[in-house]
C-alpha cells in the first residue's frame, strides 16, 4: 500500500528533502509550508500521517498538532514532529500536544522511515 505524507515545514529545501527520502520508499508526499495551509490540506484530503515542523510563521506545530487532536474528524491523524527544538521541554511540549513521535532535524532517512511505518502500524491497530 501506498500511504500518503503531509510534509509541513516552511523551509524549502526541508521540504525537498523530506521527498527525496520518501518517495523512493513508496510515500506519496504533499507539502505545506504553515500551519494554517496545514489545517486546510489535512481537511481537503486527509492524509495517512503527517510529518509537522514545529517553529513556522503563521501557526506554529504545537498549535497545529492541537488543534488536529480536538477535531474529530481529525483526532485520529497521525503526527511525527520533527524539529531542530530538541531539549527535553520541547520534546514533552510536542508529545504533550498530541504528537505521535517527536524527532530531531537532521534525521536520517532509515530512523524517518522506521518511525512512520511503526506510527501507521501502531494507528492501523487501533482503527476500527
Amino acid at each position: 500500500m501506498s500511504w500518503s505524507v503531509l510534509v509541513v515545514d516552511d523551509e524549502p529545501l526541508t521540504q525537498d528533502l523530506l521527498r527525496l527520502m520518501l518517495e523512493p520508499a513508496g510515500f506519496r508526499v504533499t507539502e505545506a509550508e504553515h500551519g494554517l495551509e496545514a489545517l486546510e490540506k489535512v481537511k481537503e484530503n486527509k492524509p495517512d500521517i503527517m510529518i509537522l515542523d514545529v517553529m513556522m510563521p503563521h501557526m506554529d506545530g504545537i498549535t497545529v498538532c492541537k488543534t488536529i487532536r480536538s477535531n474529530p474528524e481529525t483526532c485520529d491523524l497521525p503526527i511525527i514532529m520533527l524539529s531542530g527544538k530538541t531539549h527535553l521541554n520541547a520534546v514533552e511540549e510536542g508529545l504533550q500536544a498530541g504528537a505521535n513521535r517527536y524527532l530531531p532535524k537532521p534525521t536520517s532517512r532509515a530512523d524517518l522511515i522506521q518511525n512512520l511505518n511503526e506510527v501507521l502500524a501502531e494507528t492501523a491497530a487501533i482503527r476500527p
